[in-house]
């Protein structure tokens, strides 16, 4: 299981869903980690009879590396929290859960905004390669990296080697909504004037004034 964890919201994301460790759960709200496992075996145990798959898709059990051995955690979606959590009781519990149901439902807007990104990755390749008569395949990344300075000030190899990253690894986990948002506004735009203005950097000054202006708005 592949997670990335992103640094806005501090929740990981695996297959286009958030989640939470359990961990995270028992430091958020000061219990100790082993009484949090058995809250979410309790919690299993009690769905067994009327609703097992609800176990299968909110509580994911896998294990964290810690003083050389590897110990036992749990991954939980918002609904796996939300149910774990519920029993938790106190004004300030009740704070934290609502404050952390806010922090998914965030990070689930920035996945959705993600995974359209990647959807329309294709056609925005498809639109570099087509507004040159022998296209290359850094006219891609050229292209690329212009919206990612414009956006982050920096292109993805700076932000691969800042969060260690392997090269060619997607650097969008890593990135935060507003920054996704921007960027997928670009490379929308960038698929129009790739059609019609075929100087580099006269793209780059129409996409920077919109990004300018799009920092006016926020």
């Amino acid at each position: 299981m592949t997670l990335a964890i992103n640094p806005s919201y501090e929740l990981y994301e695996c297959n286009g869903q958030s989640f939470c460790s359990s961990r995270q759960v028992a430091e958020t709200f000061g219990k100790r980690h082993d009484h949090v496992l058995v809250s979410i075996q309790q919690a299993i145990d009690e769905t067994a009879s009327f609703a097992p798959e609800f176990s299968g898709a909110n509580f994911i059990k896998t294990t964290y590396r810690g003083r050389g051995k590897n110990y036992p955690q749990y991954l939980l979606t918002k609904d796996g929290f939300t149910y774990v959590t519920m029993k938790f009781t106190g004004e300030k519990a009740a704070q934290f859960r609502v404050a952390y149901i806010k922090r998914f439902n965030d990070m689930e807007s920035f996945i959705k905004n993600m995974l359209t990104a990647r959807m329309e990755f294709p056609e925005f390749a498809e639109a570099v390669m087509d507004a040159h008569e022998e296209p290359k395949s850094y006219h891609y990344s050229n292209e690329c990296d212009m919206i990612n300075r414009i956006v982050l000030g920096v292109p993805a190899k700076a932000v691969r080697e800042r969060y260690g990253l392997p090269k060619g690894a997607s650097i969008r986990p890593c990135l935060d909504k507003r920054q996704i948002e921007a960027i997928v506004a670009l490379q929308r735009a960038d698929i129009g004037l790739l059609a019609v203005v075929p100087e580099f950097g006269k793209r780059r000054e129409v996409l920077t004034g919109m990004y300018q202006r799009r920092l006016l708005r926020c």
